[in-house]
């Protein structure tokens, strides 16, 4: 079963885009934030099943945000992303508590069903 997401990014542009691409995947959309702390909040309030988190924020890095994700009690699936393909390490990703690394050229509507699928 897909779960709704949340996008976490600081840039609105990509945010769109990612919105057309999780709705066109058939996905729910959650919300959006574009920040660490708007994130933060956001899952609080919305309890989305999966976050799309974008590794670089204005106010913290998607790596360390992604650990305190998994740490809650909801514990969405975190899938993080940035458009540098090198950003994070398969290792790191693990280490974090995200459950995946995708480069952001690599996000398509195929691969985010398997992607924010939960059990």
């Amino acid at each position: 079963m897909p779960a709704a997401v949340l996008i976490v990014d600081d840039d609105p542009w990509f945010r769109r885009v990612a919105i057309r691409l999780l709705e066109s995947a058939g996905l729910s959309v959650a919300g959006e934030a574009g920040s660490a702390s708007e994130a933060i909040a956001a899952v609080e309030a919305l309890a989305p099943g999966a976050v799309l988190l974008d590794v670089g924020l204005p106010d913290g890095d998607g790596v360390s945000l992604a650990g305190k994700l998994a740490a809650l009690p909801s514990r969405p699936r975190v899938v993080l992303t940035s458009s540098d393909p090198d950003a994070v390490t398969h290792e790191l990703a693990q280490r974090s508590g995200a459950d995946a690394f995708v480069p952001k050229h690599e996000l398509t509507d195929v691969r985010l069903h398997a992607l924010f699928a939960v059990s």
